[in-house]
């Protein structure tokens, strides 16, 4: 295997800051890699390696991953003169390409990474598996029968083969945590308002729609964090900065911890799946032997019955005025027959939706939020919970025209609850199945406590070090 590959980010940067390679050696050999392992994977749907090459060649910007390959997703970040698809077929049929650069891009490209090209997503990003119609599905590096999570999951499997040492990726209900679940990586979505959207938009999903990456390694994603950090200019949601660096919280001593345990959905009706249960209590001793408090609670108002119907609401307003936008773009009409039947339903519910609906769906979530956060208000530091009820579903599974809104919305448990609330959350890859799959647990602290997140997530790598895991299909 490539000793490149098995690096993390970090370790990439170091040996470019040591002297001992080059950006343009770092590059090739990311290149090499994506070109032989990608066809078995589909992650990778877009390249701009000739553009990569002469970027690498120099000179680049001096910060602190210099050289270190990157991949970004195609939903959510600009990238000047390249295509933004959106996984569509429509945008894809048009040619549609960016203008200039999000803020996001721009800050990538300051801290020294070198953007390879576009991973595979899901049409608009609204569902939790890879497999859009434009694209094709993404397969996952542990099982490549089974999905890899969305809506980052090309992001997902290009990390998890070691294609790249990260890549982008971006969580409106789950879409970084589900995939790094799904494909055994660690990915935290930051507090509302960490990371900037701009310039396009000033926020997403009434704030639920947040930047984040995936990686290998909690250190790798405490320095992305750092790079990506701080409001921009206009920004609707600031968030105070942290007091120290990110990557200095990193093997920091996190106290004793209260942490409450969280083994089943929330909702009564819905059944847990037996393995993962058993997993999150297996890991709730683990949290106890390093010596935090852990106990069985966690916000009752998770489990509100009426979450889901407000979230849909509010994300089918926001597609519908998506595609209000590209049709301004475009000078046409996109019709019904141009989108998947899932996002075909939700841009009919979205168009229904009034502006009264919008307001009290809004309202709602608010009042709901308050209710969340008095738990954190009562003493407890961490809920300890899964990332979905289940484990990756094969392909094809959740992408079912007649059963599969039902089975997404029995794995998707755990998370969107988070983006209403704009908690910071922690997917970690803590386990396995018997047959190999991935099993994520995640973390989620109080509004604007990445650090305390960073500091227990480096903990628990220290005690279960799941970086020495490969998959089946990697570099």
């Amino acid at each position: 295997m490539d000793e490149l590959a098995q690096m993390d980010a970090w370790g990439q940067a170091d040996l470019v800051r040591r002297g001992e390679v080059t950006p343009s050696e770092l590059v090739d050999a990311a290149i090499a890699r994506i070109e032989a392992v990608d066809p078995a994977l589909n992650a990778v749907i877009h390249r701009r390696f000739d553009a990569a090459r002469a970027e690498a060649a120099g000179p680049l910007p001096d910060g602190p991953l210099r050289g270190v390959p990157f991949l970004v997703k195609d939903l959510d970040l600009h990238i000047a003169g390249e295509p933004l698809h959106c996984g569509t077929r429509f945008l894809a049929d048009a040619g549609s390409t960016s203008a200039t650069d999000d803020t996001l891009t721009e800050r990538f490209r300051a801290a020294g990474l070198v953007i390879l090209g576009r991973t595979n997503t899901p049409e608009f990003g609204t569902t939790i598996t890879t497999e859009p119609v434009a694209a094709g599905p993404t397969r996952n590096p542990w099982n490549t029968e089974h999905s890899t999570g969305g809506s980052s999951g090309g992001s997902g499997a290009a990390v998890a083969s070691m294609m790249v040492p990260a890549a982008h990726a971006s969580d409106g209900g789950g879409s970084i945590r589900i995939p790094a679940s799904e494909c055994g990586l660690v990915g935290l979505k930051p507090t509302r308002g960490r990371t900037p959207l701009g310039p396009r938009y000033a926020e997403h999903w009434n704030g639920a729609v947040i930047n984040g990456v995936v990686t290998r390694s909690v250190r790798d994603t405490a320095l992305f964090l750092d790079v990506m950090s701080g409001p921009a200019p206009g920004d609707p949601f600031v968030t105070p900065p942290p007091a120290r660096p990110y990557v200095q919280q990193v093997g920091a001593d996190p106290g004793i911890v209260r942490i409450g345990l969280l083994d089943r959905p929330a909702q009564s009706d819905v059944v847990a799946d037996p393995v993962v249960g058993e997993t999150l209590r297996a890991v709730g001793g683990l949290l106890e032997n390093l010596g935090h408090r852990v106990e069985a609670s966690h916000p009752e108002a998770m489990g509100d019955p009426d979450f889901s119907r407000h979230f849909i609401t509010i994300m089918a307003a926001n597609l519908r005025a998506d595609l209000d936008e590209w049709e301004t773009t475009l000078g046409r009409t996109i019709g019904g027959d141009e989108l998947e039947p899932a996002n075909a339903m939700f841009a009919a519910i979205g168009g229904a939706t009034s502006a009264a609906d919008h307001l009290a769906a809004t309202r709602w979530q608010h009042r709901w939020a308050r209710r969340m956060a008095e738990w954190w208000d009562g003493g407890f530091d961490l809920l300890c919970c899964p990332v979905i009820n289940g484990t990756p579903p094969p392909l094809g599974w959740l992408s079912d025209p007649e059963k599969g809104l039902d089975r997404v919305t029995e794995l998707m448990q755990y998370t969107a609850q988070f983006n209403v609330t704009g908690q910071p959350a922690i997917s970690l890859p803590l386990a396995w199945t018997d047959d190999g799959l991935p099993i994520g647990i995640q973390l989620v602290a109080a509004f604007g406590r990445e650090d305390l997140l960073v500091r227990v997530a480096s903990e628990l790598q220290g005690a279960q070090d799941w970086t020495l895991r490969l998959p089946p299909v990697h570099a």
